[in-house]
């Protein structure tokens, strides 16, 4: 049986700069193998969700977006924020309709993972959204600008192995999309 590393105990919190989406600071803690001070980076920021979502004819619900961290345009699943005390099935559901103006007859939660465990403490939650049905053209938040685009369910592997979805979050919605379907086999 294996051991866990014991834990860093913080012994400061450091200046936190708000982002509204983020909120970053560099904490202190101590090495506890020596007792050594180390500077970490933390960003806190709210759990995110990403909806896999399919219409009846098993076509997928994208949006094509601006990223700033790259600069480009990036083709994605629905996806944003968990507001404080949300569901994150309920949140799924609001983002897939505000971003795309569909609106799924069923979610399926699929998974969670840290996205980056080294600096974040959230969560990002998968859905798998079933029957989405477009009921208007969507509602973006301000700051957005989404083209929203079907592609066929089965195009998947290769839409990402061509590199054309490379979101590190939205890979892994369809990783676990993937090993639900296998389990129910």
């Amino acid at each position: 049986m294996s051991q866990n590393p014991r834990p860093w105990l913080r012994l400061r919190r450091g200046l936190e700069h708000d982002y509204r989406i983020a909120k970053v600071r560099n904490d202190i803690f101590a090495d506890p193998r020596t007792g050594h001070e180390h500077p970490r980076l933390l960003i806190d920021t709210p759990d995110w969700v990403n909806v896999i979502a399919l219409t009846p004819e098993d076509q997928l619900v994208l949006v094509r977006q601006f990223r700033f961290g790259t600069c480009q345009s990036t083709l994605e699943i629905p996806g944003g924020l968990v507001d404080a005390g949300e569901d994150p099935a309920v949140a799924a559901a609001r983002e897939l309709e505000e971003e795309t103006g569909y609106v799924a007859s069923r979610v399926v939660a699929l998974g969670d993972v840290n996205p980056n465990p080294a600096l974040q403490g959230n969560r990002c939650y998968s859905f798998l959204a079933l029957d989405c049905v477009k009921h208007h053209g969507g509602r973006p938040d301000e700051g957005e600008d989404l083209l929203v685009e079907l592609h066929p369910h089965a195009d998947v592997p290769r839409l990402i192995l061509e590199g054309h979805i490379t979101h590190a979050m939205v890979v892994v919605a369809f990783f676990l999309e993937r090993l639900r379907a296998e389990a129910a086999r």
